[in-house]
């Protein structure tokens, strides 16, 4: 059986806020993460890491003899499987300079300093391929603008020929064939329409009465869409997220709350946030311009292309009711952000207030609300977890300018 490592190159910061806490591999586009994307497509093949050091304690460095390594910011599909899968071992793909894949014996990796030593591959280069076949997540804005078409490719690859649960008669529906329920999930008194892409209900998810589900749409194991929600195409429910109002083209990661009125879209929400009462967000200019966002590796504003750019927020952030924010903000991880006008469109990690002036979330207070948090859903914060924090509070320091 193959054993994947997969490895963060030097792009894992320009993912920040969203990889402070995990390697890239383990963020979620479409219905899964891209680890487990790779893991069905290689039959759930067991797998190591290598990622910043800070991280490797969680995220370890397991080796076998033979391991395929693959860029953790690099989707998967059918083409570049086979590309993969043609590899002998000493040989590697580029794609235009990047390092994307190889097949490595285990003395090819440095387990002290979580290096790979790339000087005997043969590499091999694929830039002449068409970029849909080698597609990478590099900024996070990456993730809401794949989602849609990653809903649908993993709808295929979950699917495999599976039945799903019967969809209750209560309900209007629409392209019945794309609609998958699975085992436990309760659907009542709403409207499911998939002519335009795949809906995926996981286990034990509950959609309640009069919501309204536009595929391709992804609502992750124990996640609940709340009564009257309104949930458009290319968004994704990560598991246990309680989710209502109106929400367009945004992923929530995870063990996430917005379970009131307020709108969301082309959004990336981390996992563990709370978004309060009436939280919105701009996702469009008013004058239709080019959305810029906070970019960490230049730590400076960069235009992304898009017209359409809402919020990137890290995990563990809450928000008050009411709050706001404007087109393409992003805030850093374990931020309580509340206000009367909108905050400004960059705030670091561990923030605590809004328009009004920002203050740092004491650490110790910041670690007991996640803890309460997690305990919630039967979890507890490790002390790993405390080392990954603590790590981030230390580093990000001089991005909070009222410290300095």
């Amino acid at each position: 059986m193959a054993h994947i490592i997969f490895f963060d190159d030097d792009k894992w910061e320009s993912l920040l806020p969203l990889t402070f806490l995990k390697p890239a591999c383990e963020l979620r586009v479409g219905i899964n993460t891209i680890a487990e994307k790779w893991k069905i497509y290689l039959n759930n093949a067991s797998h190591g890491y290598i990622t910043n050091d800070y991280l490797s304690q969680k995220f370890p460095l397991q080796l076998s003899e033979t391991n395929i390594a693959i860029n953790g910011r690099l989707l998967p599909n059918a083409n570049v499987l086979s590309l993969i899968k043609r590899l002998s071992p000493n040989q590697g793909l580029i794609y235009k300079d990047i390092f994307i894949a190889g097949v490595l014996k285990k003395h090819q990796f440095n387990e002290e300093t979580y290096d790979i030593d790339l000087d005997e591959l043969e590499m091999i280069d694929i830039s002449s391929y068409d970029s849909r076949d080698i597609r990478f997540i590099t900024r996070p804005q990456d993730i809401f603008s794949f989602n849609a078409s990653e809903i649908a490719s993993d709808f295929e690859l979950i699917i495999n020929e599976r039945s799903s649960q019967k969809i209750s008669e209560t309900n209007r529906y629409f392209g019945l064939e794309k609609i998958f329920i699975e085992e436990g999930a309760r659907v009542d008194f709403s409207i499911l329409n998939a002519s335009d892409g795949p809906i995926y209900i996981g286990k034990n998810a509950k959609i309640l009465e009069n919501s309204v589900i536009k595929g391709p749409v992804a609502i992750g194991e124990n996640a609940v869409v709340k009564v009257g929600a309104k949930i458009y195409q290319g968004t994704t429910l990560g598991p246990f997220c309680k989710v209502g109002g109106e929400v367009k083209s945004t992923v929530f990661q995870g063990y996430c709350n917005k379970a009131h009125d307020g709108y969301i879209g082309d959004s990336v929400i981390g996992e563990w946030c709370n978004l309060g009462a009436d939280t919105n967000c701009s996702n469009l200019k008013n004058n239709y311009g080019e959305v810029s966002v906070w970019s960490y590796d230049s730590s400076d504003f960069q235009l992304t292309g898009l017209q359409f750019c809402g919020l990137i927020m890290g995990d563990h952030c809450k928000t008050s009711i009411n709050s706001m924010f404007n087109t393409g903000t992003v805030t850093g991880i374990s931020s309580n952000i509340f206000g009367t006008n909108f905050p400004p469109k960059f705030i670091p990690s561990f923030s605590w207030g809004g328009s009004d002036g920002m203050d740092t979330y004491q650490f110790e207070k910041a670690l007991d609300t996640i803890n309460r948090v997690m305990q919630r859903r039967s979890l507890r914060l490790e002390q790993i977890d405390i080392d990954i924090l603590t790590h981030v509070f230390e580093a990000t320091k001089q991005r909070r300018s009222w410290e300095m």
